[in-house]
């Protein structure tokens, strides 16, 4: 790992070194002071030695061990913290602590209930879900996201301007659902169905940033939140089928058919109120979870890397082209932007201060992989809109696939020089980080200048 030099390179470090200390629910401000003021002490004292600055933080930093090893000591130490923080949602000691989390308690009830209840408004009209799923596809991000985004906007005392700004951005999203001539079988729905929630999504990002807009480092706490947010949401939508299946068992024992009670209420309410409480538990257990990223990271990209050789493999054996229409490139472009999001997923995860190991390479040969992967699909969509003509899905995806190849083109290249030790961690993370409005103005042109563009096709 390349450290600079000097003491200006060397207070970049602590910095760094410290950021990722307060990320650790274990340690409170108060511990990564006395932890700084130790790394300090032992690098001068090294330096007095005659070590070189650079040196003598690297050397410092390993004589202290893992941050997992300090957090588990603070752990011990401190037990009861620990509990706390796991069971409640901050120190139950601390009365203004306690009393912030009541009432962060009650804006998700108050947000997750509204984002129930906004669902079930269009029936007023009658719009019913089975009836008008054009009405429904595009719409059923608008029903939630701005429910989430005012509660982590409350949560974070965001001010007036940017409320206002929140307030336009999901306005002008409910315009491009509502304004175009979309019919059922418009490939402009389609777009706008899937373009509009990461639209939306990153609306939501700006709010959960609201207290540090131009923080590098609050943009990849998103990116980590988006990832526990998502598993959440899995895990209460795995208990909530549980409860669906008790709700008919029970039910139909004495002889009551629930159906209407399921389908029309406990599913469609339950389903929008979760995002909001999914966003609340992430917020609540603040980093508890933080494991769940690199567990679920070396789980699945060592799996999703053979998948994407054998495919290159078998690709190359069959000599067949692939298939460029709509469900199959919906289906690629959803495989890039997994493996996207699990290099992005791992950044999020990773110690900025390790040095490159297997993982790493492992990393870059998923990343290679999926490049090739998307020049194949390109070509085949450029072929086919030479021959054809273009579509809105068509240029969709080709818009997409030259977005992720730019986005992966460079991350492959800073993997590489990371893993060979030419760039430090933090070049990765940075070139993420500065992408991701890319993605969020793709997802908005495809929503407000494609279906007028291709004539609401």
């Amino acid at each position: 790992m390349t450290v600079p030099n000097g003491r200006d390179g060397l207070e970049d470090q602590f910095a760094q070194w410290r950021r990722y200390v307060q990320r650790r629910p274990e340690l409170r401000s108060a511990d990564a002071d006395e932890l700084e003021d130790h790394l300090r002490g032992s690098v001068d004292g090294l330096v007095a030695a005659g070590l070189h600055a650079d040196e003598a933080f690297l050397v410092a930093v390993k004589r202290m061990g893992s941050l997992d090893e300090l957090s588990r000591e603070f752990a011990r130490e401190h037990s009861e913290r620990l509990w706390k923080q796991l069971v409640l949602t901050g120190d139950a000691g601390n009365p203004s602590t306690r009393s912030r989390s009541r009432r962060d308690l009650l804006a998700m009830v108050v947000c997750a209930i509204g984002a129930a209840v906004s669902i079930k408004v269009p029936e007023l009209f009658g719009l019913g879900f089975e009836d008008d799923p054009a009405f429904y596809a595009p719409n059923l991000a608008l029903f939630t996201l701005p429910w989430l985004a005012a509660f982590l906007a409350w949560r974070r005392r965001a001010a007036r301007p940017l409320i206002g700004a929140l307030l336009a951005l999901f306005a002008l999203g409910a315009v491009a659902a509502n304004a175009y001539p979309l019919g059922d079988g418009s490939q402009s729905l389609v777009l706008t169905s899937i373009h509009l929630p990461i639209a939306l999504w990153f609306v939501v990002g700006l709010a959960y940033v609201s207290d540090d807009v131009r923080s590098p480092r609050r943009r990849m706490d998103f990116v980590r939140f988006t990832g526990e947010w998502f598993v959440y949401y899995v895990l209460i939508a795995l208990g909530g089928g549980v409860l669906v299946a008790f709700t008919f068992g029970t039910f139909d024992a004495i002889g009551i058919s629930p159906e209407i009670l399921v389908s029309q209420w406990l599913i469609p309410g339950g389903a929008a109120g979760a995002v909001v409480v999914a966003g609340w538990l992430v917020e609540a257990k603040q980093s508890v979870v933080e494991n769940i990223a690199p567990v679920l990271t070396r789980l699945f990209t060592p799996l999703f890397t053979a998948v994407l050789l054998a495919f290159l493999v078998t690709f190359g054996l069959a000599g067949v082209g692939i298939d460029v229409e709509r469900e199959a490139l919906i289906l690629f472009d959803l495989l890039l932007v997994v493996v996207l999001g699990l290099l992005l997923y791992s950044i999020s995860a990773r110690d900025p201060l390790a040095p490159p190991v297997l993982f790493d390479k492992l990393q870059l040969a998923l990343v290679v992989s999926a490049l090739a992967i998307d020049v194949l699909v390109l070509v085949e969509i450029a072929g086919r809109i030479g021959e054809y003509g273009t579509t809105p899905n068509k240029a969709a995806a080709l818009g997409e696939n030259v977005i992720l190849l730019a986005n992966l083109v460079w991350s492959a290249w800073l993997v590489l020089r990371l893993v060979r030790r030419r760039d430090p961690f933090a070049v990765v993370e940075r070139w993420q980080i500065n992408y991701l409005p890319v993605f969020a103005g793709w997802a908005w042109i495809v929503v407000l200048v494609f279906p007028p563009v291709f004539g609401y096709l």
